[in-house]
């Protein structure tokens, strides 16, 4: 693959699907380090994933960010610190070529990625051990300790993309911009800020313009940044903070500018809100690319955007064949994404937003359309949902009605509710009885919601297709189940060719709903089955579903 379409996929594999608190590099023509992964017992690398989740965020260091975070000096002065007792100094990043962005979120290995994929285990189990025992090492009595999960990762993908000599880092945020411990980043190539929604709001504020002025914080004087169009508030503070920094801040057009005078740009991932994210990829790959008198950035056209915008416009241009190509291959597990699985179609996407949410929603709906075909039985619809951390589930929950379900399954993040081996998720910051009586929660919400939408449901026009619809359809009919298996267990029936786990759990049907609810199920000529609402809900389900995604 040409250095272009590597550049290319790198700002693409972020932008298009926003996966907070993630990493990625790019290789030209060196490859990844030959240097020998630790062979010693206990330095596998479950026991560093292990070790790492040791350090993961609780409830009172949570209340403490809040409390410190009027000081945004300190919480980068501290990340600057751990960033000197891992061996290298803030000037060090500068030989990365970092394009620093905003978006949501992924999980351990998925955090750092080069070219694309997940470093191996055996290439994080070694920069795991080495950076791990420095700050051990560098640790003394005035209070210095070891960094948290997040700022832990940060500094090891910035120990990663320094000794594996990536050509390219794509760095984005985990929470906010301004005091974000990857905001010690001082001369990033480019910046990009996505579409912005409330996510965070106890930290980054209540409304979008206060979550505006955190994004606009990872601004550099001097430094091109590039948004897509917003409302009108959040806009002003983007631009406002731009002049305040000194940063030269461009809008994106849309993409039907760019596509205007050629074919349309197929996009390899799913829903319309991917093409404003399409459209700011494009962008941040053209200035990178233009930083490195790039030859081919494709032709310039004359600008056709009609309208009064608060900021410059950026050049509207002919995607290269290459852009076109990383656009069309761009991949994305958890993010719109649709495996069919026999009579189950199951539907993934991470959204945990009101945007995020109202945007799966049109997509799922429009993926209900194309998938439709004919079937020997009644078509059966599944919400599979958890949230968490301060989101509002009965907001998010409220948007998913109009899917109109036969059943909601609701769940904890976990994968298995006994399972040592799966270090991957294990959580020190929340018990299993805190996420089940968040579940039950959940659950009440959908149950109140259906009542009171029940009258105008059932005086709805269902919509006209070959498929039968199930009679159900609109009920406020729910499940709670204590992990990711079990509720895959009673949803796919036994009938998922991929899925095939053991006899269920002693009871498992013992509740009247997941007794009726079974032969359903059973007798159901299509499935179709919704999971959203966390990422890590998400990432649960592909574990079980795409087994191939854990190796």
């Amino acid at each position: 693959m040409s250095r272009a379409r590597n550049h290319l996929r790198a700002a693409l594999s972020l932008l298009a699907v926003s996966a907070r608190g993630a990493a990625t590099g790019v290789l030209g023509q060196r490859g990844l380090s030959a240097w020998p992964a630790p062979q010693e017992p206990g330095m596998e690398y479950q026991d560093a994933v292990g070790m790492l989740n040791t350090l993961q965020t609780n409830a009172s260091y949570l209340e403490q960010a809040k409390s410190q975070r009027g000081d945004p000096q300190k919480q980068l002065e501290a990340m600057e610190l751990f960033l000197a007792r891992s061996g290298l100094q803030v000037e060090d990043l500068d030989r990365l070529n970092i394009i620093h962005v905003t978006g949501t979120k992924g999980k351990v290995r998925e955090r750092i990625r080069i070219n694309g994929q997940p470093i191996s285990c055996d290439l994080f189990t070694k920069h795991f051990w080495r950076l791990y025992r420095r700050l051990e090492d560098t640790k003394d009595g005035s209070g210095a300790s070891m960094p948290t999960y997040f700022r832990f990762l940060t500094l090891m993908a910035f120990h990663v993309f320094l000794q594996e000599k990536v050509d390219l880092a794509v760095v984005e945020v985990g929470i906010g911009g301004a005091y974000d411990c990857t905001n010690i980043v001082r001369r990033p190539v480019v910046c990009g800020v996505s579409s912005l929604g409330l996510d965070h709001t106890s930290l980054l504020g209540d409304t979008v313009e206060k979550i505006a002025w955190q994004k606009g914080g990872i601004f550099k004087p001097g430094i091109p940044a590039f948004t897509v169009l917003q409302s009108e508030g959040p806009l002003a503070v983007l631009r406002e903070r731009a002049q305040q920094i000194a940063c030269p801040l461009y809008l994106c057009p849309p993409l039907e500018a760019l596509e205007e005078g050629g074919p349309p740009l197929t996009l390899g991932l799913q829903g319309e809100h991917q093409r404003s994210n399409a459209a700011l990829a494009l962008q941040l790959a053209r200035c990178w690319l233009q930083q490195q008198e790039h030859r081919d950035l494709g032709e310039l056209k004359t600008s056709r955007v009609s309208g009064s915008w608060q900021l410059p416009l950026a050049p509207v241009f002919q995607p290269t064949s290459h852009m076109c190509h990383g656009l069309q291959n761009t991949e994305w597990p958890g993010r719109t994404q649709v495996l069919q699985h026999g009579p189950l179609t199951w539907y993934l996407d991470g959204a945990h937003t009101t945007s995020s949410v109202q945007a799966c929603v049109r997509w799922f709906r429009q993926a209900l359309q194309r998938n439709q075909r004919p079937t020997s039985g009644p078509e059966v619809r599944v919400l599979l949902f958890n949230s968490t951390g301060d989101r509002d589930p009965a907001a998010l929950l409220k948007l998913l009605q109009p899917c109109q379900f036969d059943y909601a399954v609701f769940c904890p993040n976990l994968t298995e509710v006994s399972s040592p081996g799966s270090a991957d998720q294990q959580n020190f910051t929340v018990t299993l009885d805190q996420v089940l009586i968040r579940c039950l929660a959940h659950q009440q919400h959908w149950s109140h919601l259906g009542e009171q939408a029940s009258p105008a449901l059932q005086s709805t026009p269902q919509p006209s297709g070959p498929v039968p619809h199930s009679p159900h359809r609109g009920s406020a009919s729910s499940l709670v189940f204590s992990c990711v298996s079990h509720a895959l267990q009673w949803i796919s029936q036994g009938r998922d060719p991929v899925f095939q786990p053991s006899s269920p759990p002693r009871g498992f049907l013992a509740h009247p709903t997941a007794s009726s609810g079974a032969s359903v199920l059973q007798e159901a000529g299509a499935i179709h089955v919704l999971v959203t609402g966390s990422l890590h809900l998400v990432g649960g389900v592909l574990k079980l579903l795409e087994p191939s995604l854990s190796q």
